[in-house]
C-alpha cells in the first residue's frame, strides 16, 4: 500500500466553547485555517487534540466534522489511542465509515505491553480495517518503545505504512532506513527535533506548534525539500524556543494557549487538564508574543 504522506501534518486541537462542551463549529474553522495557510495534512483527535479526555461518541463526531470541513483537500489521519484492542479496532473501523484517510495508532494506553503484546495490538486492528496506518513511538510518553524488532515483526502488514518518530534520538530514523529501506514512510514527531528528522529521512512532520504558526512551519519543511537549508535552519532557530513546549508535560495547554495569543483557537482544555495559570502562563505568553514579533521573512510566492 503506497501512501502519498509528507510536508507538515498538524495535530489539530479539538475546540471548546466555556461550558467545555466541544464546539464543532470552531474546531471546523481552526482546521480549514490552517489548510489554507498550507498544511499538507492533518491529525485529528492525537494529544493536541485530546483523544483520552473525549467519548467514544464525541470522537466520532469530532472526525466527522473535520473530514467534513477538509473535503479532500489534505489526507486527514485520527488518532487511535484507546486501553486496549477492542476499543482501539471500534474507533478505527468507525474512523474508516466517518471517511478518515488513515490511523495514527497508538500502543495500549495504562499498560506497558512487551514486544508480542504490541505486535499483536497492532497487527489486530491494521487487519480490522482496510485503511493505511502510521504507528506512533513515544517511549518518553507511552512507556513502550516500537524498536526495529517490532517494524520487522510488522512487515508483512501491508497497510502499516508510516511510523512517526517522537522519540529525542534521532539515530532511530537511520537506524530504520538502513534496516527497512522505504518500506515504512518516516515522520519527525516530535517539534524540536524536527529539522534533523528530516535530514535524516523523515518525509513529513506531525506537529503541534504548527497550530500557532503554520506558515512558518510549511516553509521551513519547504525551504527544506527544494535545498535552501539556510532558510529552513533559519526559521528552526527563530521557532526552537517554542518548539520545546510540544515535548513538556503540558503541551496541549500550552499549544492552545499559544494558538489563542495568536487570534487563532482558544486555550480552553478538558478534564483533568487546566489552563495555565500564574508564571508559567506569563511565560508562555512572553515567548509566542517574543515569537509573533521576530518571526522571519517568508518568501511566500517562492514557498507556494
Amino acid at each position: 500500500m503506497m501512501v502519498e504522506w509528507k510536508g507538515v501534518f498538524p495535530a489539530v486541537t479539538t475546540q471548546l466553547r466555556e461550558d467545555l462542551t466541544i464546539d464543532l463549529g470552531e474546531t471546523q474553522r481552526v482546521v480549514d485555517d490552517l489548510i489554507r495557510d498550507g498544511v499538507t495534512g492533518v491529525i485529528a483527535l492525537g494529544t493536541v487534540g485530546e483523544n483520552n479526555s473525549l467519548m467514544f461518541e464525541e470522537k466520532q463526531q469530532v472526525l466527522s466534522a473535520i473530514v467534513e470541513v477538509v473535503a479532500g483537500r489534505v489526507p486527514v489521519l485520527t488518532g487511535v489511542s484507546e486501553y486496549d484492542q477492542r476499543r482501539a479496532t471500534r474507533y478505527a473501523q468507525a474512523a474508516e465509515k466517518i471517511g478518515a484517510d488513515g490511523l495514527m495508532l497508538l500502543p495500549p494506553m495504562v499498560y506497558v505491553p512487551k514486544a508480542e503484546e504490541l505486535v499483536a495490538h497492532f497487527r489486530g486492528v491494521a487487519e480490522a480495517v482496510s485503511l493505511p496506518i502510521m504507528l506512533y513511538n513515544n517511549p518518553p510518553a507511552y512507556r513502550t518503545v516500537i524498536d526495529r524488532g517490532v517494524l520487522a515483526a510488522l512487515h508483512d502488514v501491508k497497510n502499516i505504512v508510516a511510523v512517526k518518530e517522537s522519540a529525542p534520538d534521532t539515530r532511530r530514523f537511520t537506524d530504520f532506513r538502513n534496516e527497512f529501506g522505504d518500506r515504512f514512510v518516516l515522520f519527525a514527531g516530535l517539534d524540536d527535533v524536527a529539522l534533523e528528522g528530516l535530514f535524516l529521512g523523515a518525509k513529513g512532520w506531525v506537529s503541534g506548534l504548527t497550530n500557532a504558526f503554520p506558515r512558518e512551519s510549511v516553509e521551513l519543511v519547504r525551504a527544506f525539500e527544494r535545498g535552501d537549508h539556510a532558510k529552513a535552519l533559519e526559521i528552526y532557530r527563530w521557532f526552537m524556543p517554542l518548539l520545546h513546549l510540544d515535548a513538556e508535560h503540558d503541551l496541549v495547554q500550552t499549544i492552545k494557549l499559544a494558538e489563542q495569543v495568536m487570534g487563532r483557537g482558544s486555550e480552553r482544555v478538558l478534564p483533568p487538564r487546566q489552563v495555565l495559570t500564574g508564571e508559567r502562563r506569563a511565560a508562555v505568553i512572553a515567548m509566542v508574543e517574543k515569537a509573533a514579533a521576530t518571526r522571519p521573512t517568508l518568501d511566500i510566492a517562492k514557498a507556494a
